[in-house]
């Protein structure tokens, strides 16, 4: 490998804080339905030079779907409720309380993360085929959208792929 191999979460940090790169993440969850973290693990993958079909995608989402929308996407939506309202908010305290809720749905996605790091290294780890593959993230964008990208989500998917490549 020609990197040293740096740990899921200290990677999707790395990449989310890169020019353009939340926002990209941002539309591609709303738009199609992406669950970011799963799509961090593919960038990832994709840095450690491992190629993931559409079937180990399928797979590893499987794996923390239920966690997923049970949980990470709840706290998510409470949390942009907060932002407007319902009354009393917003005020100082459920600002306060929004803040909260934001810290909780982080723990929630980077207990997902851990999952995702565990399945990863076992395939870092395998005699699986290798190479300098961006593509994870356009089967992964595939694995959600069930369809081909329209302009914004292709757009979101380019900003992304520059900002891994960069990294």
């Amino acid at each position: 490998m020609s990197h040293s191999h740096q740990g899921l979460w200290d990677f999707a940090l790395k990449l989310y804080a890169a020019p353009g790169v939340a926002e990209a993440c941002l539309v591609l969850q709303d738009e199609s339905d992406v669950d970011v973290p799963v799509l961090l693990f593919c960038a990832w993958l994709s840095k450690n030079d491992v190629i993931l079909t559409a079937a180990e995608i399928a797979r590893i989402d499987g794996l923390v779907k239920e966690w997923h929308e049970t949980v990470v996407k709840p706290l998510r939506a409470v949390r942009r409720l907060l932002r407007k309202g319902p009354a009393p908010a917003p005020t100082k305290e459920t600002e306060t309380l929004r803040n909260g809720v934001k810290g909780v749905e982080l723990s929630s996605e980077k207990i997902e993360l851990a999952v995702l790091e565990a399945e990863g290294n076992a395939l870092i780890a395998a005699d699986m085929p290798r190479g300098e593959n961006i593509a994870n993230l356009a089967r992964a964008l595939f694995h959600y959208r069930s369809a081909e990208p329209d302009a914004a989500a292709a757009g979101a998917l380019s900003t992304i792929e520059r900002a891994l490549a960069a990294l």
